[in-house]
């Protein structure tokens, strides 16, 4: 797979990128089948070891070909969540970045920082320059309408760096909102910093999203990532 001149220009404009019907029938069967054994927490599941997932995730599968055109060849899942909004599980998410990642081992490396534990697993705060050159998809197993609680980006929001949680506020109402609305068998490719948000679905019905980063890059000074 590769991105067009347009779409590569609107990703580095905007952060983000609509690729519709980025996984054909079958393949969105195949992926809702790997899926139905996880249990569903209320906000959202961290994945690992789910080998099921290896096929799309990989840069042959339809999944990991959208990372490889956007980071290159050396692509690679380093983190996967599972979400699912439906009426009796139906949160809000504030404005803000993504800023940790799982890793394998507690190594202490110049930058990275704060260590946290998510689910049993563990993540560090690494610094800017790294999150800046991964790249998070969304697949999509559902229709997201406007009233299905789609994510709200802040486009071009992406490029100002780590942002300062008194800033966002006005970084949002400097860049705007884009409503990111999805048919299933769409992928949206973000790039991981970029302030991004979600409401309450006003008409709440099941909204599987299965949520990747892909890092191309080894991590410095023995830190190795956890991967999917």
């Amino acid at each position: 797979m590769t991105l067009s001149d347009r779409d590569t220009e609107i990703f580095t404009r905007d952060g983000a990128l609509r690729l519709a019907s980025a996984l054909n029938a079958a393949s969105l069967g195949e992926l809702a089948h790997a899926l139905d054994d996880i249990p569903l927490h209320h906000a959202g599941t961290r994945l690992h070891g789910v080998a099921a997932l290896d096929p799309f995730l990989a840069t042959s599968g339809p999944v990991g070909a959208v990372a490889a055109a956007a980071i290159g060849a050396a692509a690679r899942p380093v983190r996967a969540l599972l979400f699912d909004k439906t009426a009796s599980a139906n949160w809000s998410v504030p404005w803000h970045q993504d800023r940790t990642i799982p890793v394998v081992e507690r190594v202490e490396v110049a930058g990275f920082g704060p260590w946290t534990m998510k689910s049993g697993l563990l993540h560090v705060a690494p610094p800017f320059t790294v999150l800046a050159k991964m790249v998070t998809l969304r697949v999509h197993l559902d229709a997201v309408p406007e009233t299905n609680a789609p994510l709200l980006i802040a486009p071009g929001s992406h490029r100002l760096g780590q942002i300062r949680e008194r800033d966002v506020k006005d970084v949002v109402q400097r860049c705007g909102t884009a409503v990111c609305e999805a048919e299933p068998g769409d992928i949206w490719l973000y790039s991981t910093p970029i302030l991004h948000a979600s409401e309450v679905a006003r008409a709440p019905r099941h909204r599987r999203v299965l949520q990747v980063d892909f890092a191309a890059d080894d991590l410095p000074g023995g830190l190795t990532w956890l991967g999917v």
